[in-house]
């Protein structure tokens, strides 16, 4: 069984009062005891192109998947903009799934969030969820954090002061940490059988 589970947790704004980063700093207040999150900023990640990635990556890319690789799983907050995520955060998943085969995203646990308008940017996590899809990510169905009305719910420095939502984040965190722990014992147990197979 995984004693600890580290999360890697990314915001698709850079704005400074981002409610989005404030819901990654919400969730730093409220893990359990067994599960450490780390907070990484997008602020310095060029636009993805081939004819640079084939002449070597931007450090900055290079550290993103170096923390994406090192983490157990992954946690997005995204916001919502004309009814879809961020160029920013599109932008980094360009980056981090290339090339496919050594992508640090594949196989990682993901969970995803968003704070926003009167939809709680239910349209940009269902076009998140599908973006996905083209990375080998284990995703967390439910539950679903959905922050309507965001601006009624953070301060003006963008941390979040509801507690409600404060309650909703904790119970994504904790089953994020189940689901993670869960799929790394179905790895383990595979390769465990592949073992005795290969021995037999």
């Amino acid at each position: 069984m995984m004693e600890h589970v580290h999360i890697l947790g990314v915001s698709g704004s850079l704005r400074r009062a981002s409610h989005n980063s404030g819901l990654l700093r919400a969730a730093a207040q409220v893990l359990p005891d067994d599960v450490s999150l780390e907070i990484f900023h997008l602020n310095g990640i060029p636009f993805y192109d081939g004819d640079v990635a084939a002449t070597g990556e931007p450090e900055s890319v290079v550290h993103l998947k170096e923390r994406i690789a090192s983490a157990d799983a992954l946690l997005i907050a995204t916001p919502e903009y004309n009814y879809s995520i961020s160029g920013v955060l599109k932008n980094a998943i360009d980056w981090a799934s290339r090339p496919p085969k050594r992508s640090p995203l594949n196989g990682k646990p993901l969970a995803i969030m968003g704070a926003g308008g009167v939809m709680g940017t239910v349209r940009a996590q269902a076009q998140l969820r599908q973006i996905l899809l083209a990375s080998d990510l284990h995703l967390l169905n439910k539950p679903e954090v959905y922050v309507a009305r965001s601006w009624e719910k953070f301060d003006s420095d963008g941390n979040l002061k509801d507690e409600a939502t404060f309650q909703s984040i904790r119970t994504l965190i904790e089953a994020l940490a189940a689901w993670t722990r869960l799929l790394n014992d179905v790895g383990m147990d595979l390769a465990t059988s592949h073992h005795e197979l290969a021995t037999h």
